[in-house]
């Protein structure tokens, strides 16, 4: 699974209606470019591959004064929703996701409601715990890595890996079943959007808005 598509229909969603632009400038806002593959080309690419398979629709607005040609903005489709809400889960839920299909799950995760989101988040717990039990039927901790020469340092990373992985879990869960955060239902969310025209700190510049037209 790929994260640029879970950020790319999150941040649409997060506005209702978003251009290319606006959904570059949020995943830059929230760092997204440092810590996946969420960078310009890839943010417009996806948007147009998306929109072409149905997951957004794309509306023509007014060209730009200066007789640039017309602002695309997306929106998603009842389709691309559903397919929002499937990576989102997906991403909470399997063990082994890359960090940055993890992040993005984490944050989208108050588009579910609370109880739910818990539940996904013991069902990582439980893959961790069934992939770790599998591991050590013939790999054991408490020997210590030599035991398989330096190729035991390997199933070492991955072994401390996975209990690090149910510890902040856990931790999470606990945070979100004590009530912290606001999810789906519960009143108005945590805006994690820039508004438009708002400057963002942390834009990369840089000239990529030569990779692609930004009103795209």
């Amino acid at each position: 699974m790929s994260a640029i598509r879970l950020l790319v229909l999150g941040a649409v969603k997060q506005h209702g209606r978003a251009h290319g632009y606006q959904v570059r400038n949020d995943l830059e806002f929230w760092g997204a470019h440092e810590w996946s593959n969420a960078k310009p080309g890839s943010i417009y690419h996806a948007l147009k591959q998306m929109a072409k398979q149905g997951l957004l629709h794309a509306h023509e607005i007014a060209p730009s004064a200066v007789g640039g040609p017309p602002r695309v903005e997306y929106e998603l489709t009842e389709q691309g929703t559903e397919e929002y809400f499937t990576l989102l889960r997906e991403a909470l839920t399997t063990y082994d996701q890359k960090m940055d299909v993890l992040s993005a799950g984490i944050g989208f995760i108050v588009d579910l409601p609370r109880v739910e989101a818990a539940e996904l988040l013991r069902r990582r717990v439980r893959a961790l715990d069934e992939w770790r039990a599998a591991v050590t039927e013939y790999y054991t901790p408490e020997g210590g890595p030599g035991q398989l020469g330096h190729i035991g340092e390997i199933m070492h990373l991955w072994i401390h890996s996975a209990d690090a992985g149910k510890e902040w879990t856990l931790g999470l869960i606990e945070r979100i079943e004590g009530g912290a955060y606001v999810f789906a239902g519960e009143g108005d969310p945590f805006v994690g959007v820039l508004a438009e025209g708002e400057e963002n700190p942390f834009a990369t510049g840089s000239g990529d808005e030569d990779l692609e037209d930004p009103r795209g």
